[in-house]
């Protein structure tokens, strides 16, 4: 076989449609890697090397026919395990959904097919993607590849840890407060949120009969988790566009993905560096490793740098209230009620609240009010740089540290930095910005204007070139 493992998907497309390899023997090592290593890290939850090995097969029978294949050609990939795959288990971390098979595919994982690509399993998930790491009520806790004690972020956990592990150069996620974003950042990988509406949402969020998924509508995104930006970008053109089973689908036909990925000079960019929203506690090493990722902006790229903060109060209760208001409570609640003893405690208790008509609706005030700081801010900068997240990845089994700069803090507020562009629906990416001492990774967040997701996708390139981080490996997956 003429390419590794370590190659991105980019490559390994290039080499199936030269014939250098075919898919099959891609499917093969990336279903020896899962054997290698996924009884160490948990990434899987349901593998499908028949489901892989199957499509590969097509693959290999259309490219002997002479036939056009798409562009991720023999591309192993994960699915995260909020995603619907007809006719594969979709548990989504729950109980409830143990048994769970959905009849259809999820829109992005049509779209991943039809362009080629070859699914290998489904990535494990926190109970319903309610929380930022990687453990659930009904399966093994997903581990990170740079330190197996620590969790790999969530809830694209297994996606997260699948792709950092090079089991396969590709995944799909989900973000709904930050939970494509979250792994990249624990995971030292690319994850992009494009703009709200850019990629469409069907089954998942939309089908009134999984009460546990079916949420988060206009919170939720899907988005791709990568080792490089080009491959990001190639996930992009290939799952983005409208479809009409989401309502909230936008024609995507003015961004030209791939070619927004190539480096280009980003010399007189406007750019905004928020170390911590002016509120929030966060870690020093993270302020150092963002703050030399910063200083790259300014001194490598030519970028005119500010710090600065949009403005807002922390909008972490109206965030939850938004959850809410946008769940299938009466459903959730019926499922509590038969299975909440071996349920997740936190979602039991944030189901079971007596949420009142007045804080739904405050909620989304609070929303308004912070979606118009920020296309106010916006409008003096390309781009606006933060932490992906307050603090380096920590231990299992928690959902998060309760105490962040000296400061005691709530168990969540470590996510700080994303869930905010959920409520605003910008476009933010989080990509490599190095290490803490303890070789941990660290991610720097950037974000765009209002559907300006090219200038993320420019910056990121931008910045990868100037601090190339792909050789970067694990040892474990060395």
């Amino acid at each position: 076989m003429s390419i590794s493992w370590k190659d991105d998907a980019t490559a390994m497309a290039e080499a199936v449609r030269s014939k250098q390899v075919s898919a099959t023997e891609l499917a093969k090592a990336a279903i020896g890697r899962v054997e290698a290593l996924d009884s160490r890290l948990h990434a899987f939850c349901t593998p499908t090397p028949e489901v892989a090995m199957a499509e590969a097969a097509a693959v290999d029978r259309a490219i002997a026919a002479g036939q056009s294949v798409g562009p991720l050609a023999g591309v192993p990939y994960g699915i995260k395990d909020l995603i619907c795959t007809k006719d594969v288990r979709t548990m989504s971390g729950a109980v409830a959904f143990a048994d769970f098979v959905p009849d259809e595919d999820d829109v992005v994982v049509e779209r991943m097919r039809d362009a080629g690509a070859v699914a290998i399993g489904k990535t494990n998930v926190p109970e319903f993607g309610y929380s930022g790491v990687g453990h659930n009520p009904i399966g093994e806790t997903t581990r990170n590849p740079w330190n197996p004690e620590r969790t790999p972020g969530g809830s694209s956990a297994g996606s997260g840890a699948a792709v950092a592990a090079g089991m396969c150069p590709l995944a799909l996620g989900s973000d709904g407060g930050g939970s494509v974003r979250i792994p990249a950042s624990f995971c030292g990988l690319v994850g992009v949120k494009a703009s709200m509406g850019r990629v469409p949402l069907y089954p998942g969020t939309k089908d009134e009969r999984y009460p546990g998924v079916s949420s988060w509508e206009s919170l939720e995104h899907i988005g791709p988790m990568t080792r490089t930006v080009r491959d990001a970008a190639l996930m992009l053109s290939v799952i983005a566009g409208p479809d009409d089973r989401d309502r909230r689908t936008i024609p995507c036909n003015d961004i030209d993905w791939l070619d927004a990925a190539k480096p280009r000079s980003l010399k007189g960019l406007r750019v905004a560096y928020s170390a911590d929203w002016g509120y929030a506690a966060v870690d020093p090493e993270v302020r150092r490793v963002v703050g030399e990722a910063v200083r790259v902006f300014e001194r490598d790229l030519g970028c005119i740098v500010e710090e600065a903060h949009p403005g807002w109060e922390d909008p972490y209760g109206a965030f939850w209230g938004v959850v809410a208001a946008e769940s299938d409570l009466k459903g959730l609640r019926e499922i509590t009620a038969r299975h909440g003893g071996r349920m997740t405690p936190h979602i039991v208790d944030f189901i079971n609240r007596p949420w009142t008509a007045e804080e739904l609706t405050t909620a989304n005030v609070v929303r308004k009010a912070v979606a118009n700081k920020m296309w106010r801010f916006m409008r003096n900068y390309d781009i606006l740089l933060t932490p992906t997240l307050a603090v380096p990845p920590f231990a299992l089994h928690i959902q998060g540290l309760e105490k962040i700069e000296g400061r005691m803090v709530a168990p969540f507020q470590w996510l700080a930095f994303t869930f905010p562009l959920n409520l605003t629906g910008n476009p933010a990416a989080s990509v490599p910005a190095g290490f803490t001492a303890e070789g941990l990774p660290v991610g720097l967040q950037i974000v765009g204007r209002h559907l300006d997701d090219a200038a993320v996708l420019r910056a990121a390139a931008a910045f990868e070139a100037a601090k190339p981080w792909a050789k970067a490996w694990p040892s474990m997956a060395a």
